[in-house]
């Protein structure tokens, strides 16, 4: 009993000796130690009361490279985007997006921040077809131009230019490339205007008309092709002069529209203005031109393709192309082919196409259901990796998220967007963000002047 006394004993001088933290804290206004220990009991809430105190309600964003756009609407940071970074960094496969929203809900707006404010990163801004005109004033208010079509204007674009040539690329790359742009738009434009696929010995008849008039001519104007349509001179392997003749009849009459008929003084001469890929921003504004949208899309497929000549050039930088109301070019069917090689090739051109339509029902249009045609504008969809929502009907929202994979939650989300604000999904992720524009944007970018007077 004593050494067990003898040896408590030893062990309380012990802990005396230490320098142990007393048990209630040290004494003082500092002592940083509560008097009792904390305890909270559980508490059960439902997931609507507890988003406000749940630190990770959204993730850290896309970084601060690239256009400032304006804030996730659910975090309060800001939020950039820019498609070649996100490219390089391996975020996005691609840098073709899709935008769509409603009327008035500021999708227009948002397409115009991103290429303004890309121009400070050095990028450069083509619109190969302004149908209503908005590009106009901010094409001039960055430096660039705006080419004005339409009637009673001087202006006249010859789609069969050559374009800018790449310095690199040799005489006979040249050559090919050059043809293939023509008989490509040809037959474009021959099918849009008969409203049916060519048959083989319609393709062979514009063949044959497009070699005679490069021959013959320093400079070939679509009134050659015409001409050379109606009357062949000579005969091609397995067609007679007599079998071009007619062959190429039906063409010939309906690409002579585009020559004396409701598209006669834009297209059927050398150009009167010149395209220059140096300026920051090059719009086509056709404004002026009313119709049908079959017509609109012949006046568009004419122009853009006149633009997408300087496409070609890789060593041009970087460069995004905006299709604003995409929807008048997906309802022709011919020129889906002609788009799509475009977005194919985006990666090596070093260009972001941007595709701007109303609603993904405008695919509807596009040819009959499980059609080629079909095939072709969904195809477009799926190599758009950046795809952004603004605000659909209801009705609508459920189609758009069959038809871009989003969940049920993002799908929730479309009907609810205010003004200015969208579903932005990269790859598989997501974000809601809300852009912001300065007072000179809205200045700028406003499309309801007409509206309120």
């Amino acid at each position: 009993m004593d050494r067990h006394r003898a040896e408590l004993a030893a062990v309380a001088a012990e802990a005396k000796a230490a320098a142990y933290l007393p048990k209630r804290g040290e004494a003082g206004p500092a002592a940083l130690r509560s008097l009792r220990p904390l305890r909270v009991k559980p508490h059960r809430a439902t997931s609507d009361v507890l988003a406000g105190a749940y630190p990770f309600l959204a993730e850290a964003g896309l970084g601060s490279e690239g256009v400032l756009v304006g804030h996730d609407s659910w975090s309060g940071a800001a939020f950039c985007f820019d498609p070649w970074v996100l490219y390089e960094h391996g975020v996005l496969t691609n840098p073709n997006v899709l935008l769509a929203g409603i009327i008035g809900r500021g999708k227009s707006s948002l397409a115009k921040s991103l290429a303004t404010r890309s121009i400070a990163f050095g990028r450069k801004v083509y619109v190969p077809g302004d149908p209503k005109g908005e590009w106009t004033v901010v094409s001039k208010a960055v430096g660039g131009a705006a080419i004005e079509l339409g009637g009673g204007l001087a202006a006249r674009l010859n789609p069969l230019d050559e374009g800018p040539r790449p310095a690199t690329m040799p005489d006979a790359e040249w050559t090919v490339e050059t043809r293939t742009r023509r008989r490509c738009l040809l037959g474009a434009l021959a099918e849009a205007a008969l409203g049916r696929p060519l048959q083989a010995v319609e393709h062979t008849a514009i063949d044959a008309a497009l070699d005679v008039a490069v021959r013959d001519n320093t400079v070939p104007i679509l009134p050659h092709i015409v001409g050379a349509l109606f009357n062949p001179s000579e005969g091609v392997a397995g067609s007679s002069v007599a079998q071009l003749a007619a062959d190429s009849r039906e063409i010939g009459h309906a690409l002579a529209r585009t020559v004396t008929g409701d598209l006669g003084g834009l297209f059927d001469g050398p150009s009167t203005v010149r395209f220059d890929p140096s300026l920051p921003m090059v719009s086509l504004d056709l404004s002026r031109i009313s119709g049908s949208d079959n017509l609109i899309g012949m006046v568009m497929t004419c122009a853009s393709s006149w633009m997408e000549a300087a496409l070609s050039d890789p060593r041009a930088g970087q460069r995004w192309v905006i299709y604003d109301e995409a929807w008048r070019l997906l309802a022709q069917p011919a020129l889906l082919g002609r788009m799509q090689s475009q977005w194919k090739l985006s990666r090596a051109l070093g260009i972001a196409n941007l595709m701007v339509i109303h609603r993904l029902s405008d695919l509807d249009a596009v040819g009959d259901a499980g059609s080629e045609a079909r095939g072709l504008a969904l195809g477009l969809l799926a190599d758009c990796s950046t795809k952004i929502i603004y605000a659909q009907e209801s009705g609508e929202a459920t189609k758009t998220g069959t038809s871009l994979g989003l969940s049920s939650t993002e799908v929730a989300q479309l009907p609810d967007l205010v003004r200015g604000e969208g579903l932005w999904r990269l790859g598989e992720r997501a974000f809601v963000v809300t852009h912001v524009m300065t007072p000179g944007e809205l200045a700028c970018f406003d499309t309801n002047q007409r509206m309120i007077g």
